[in-house]
């Protein structure tokens, strides 16, 4: 009983001095990163968004030979591919697939149903980075 009253002691302290923290993590600044691009296969987050950055989300995607990450829109967010190593394509809703090569970078207009497939024969590797995008005039 002594143990319970204790563990809730400790649960309640912790929980009130997060509420009342002046600084808390979703007003915090985000701080310069460093992020390791390791990753056994498919997608791996690197930065989540806010409170972590001011709204921009990266990943590191790693694609065996035949590989497609699926179709899907990032919504009202650009995005970019920064491609590594590899050849793939992007398959873009409405359009015909765009054929890329590393060194390259893709950018995916917001609200555009997409796709990204390896090709080549070799791994493809690419940096993805979201964010939000501004409306134009």
């Amino acid at each position: 009983m002594k143990r319970l009253v204790l563990v809730t002691s400790v649960l309640i302290t912790l929980f009130l001095v997060a509420a009342l923290s002046p600084v808390s993590s979703q007003t915090a600044k985000p701080q310069p990163l460093t992020l390791a691009l390791q990753c056994a296969g498919g997608d791996c987050p690197l930065l989540k968004g806010a409170p972590q950055t001011a709204g921009m989300r990266s990943g590191y995607v790693r694609l065996k030979p035949g590989e497609t990450v699926g179709w899907h829109t990032t919504g009202k967010n650009e995005e970019s591919l920064v491609i590594l190593t590899g050849h793939g394509e992007a398959r873009l809703e409405g359009q015909q697939a765009r054929p890329f090569s590393a060194p390259t970078l893709v950018y995916i207009p917001p609200a555009m149903k997409h796709n990204v497939a390896n090709t080549g024969n070799g791994i493809l590797e690419y940096v993805y980075v979201v964010a939000p995008a501004q409306t134009l005039p």
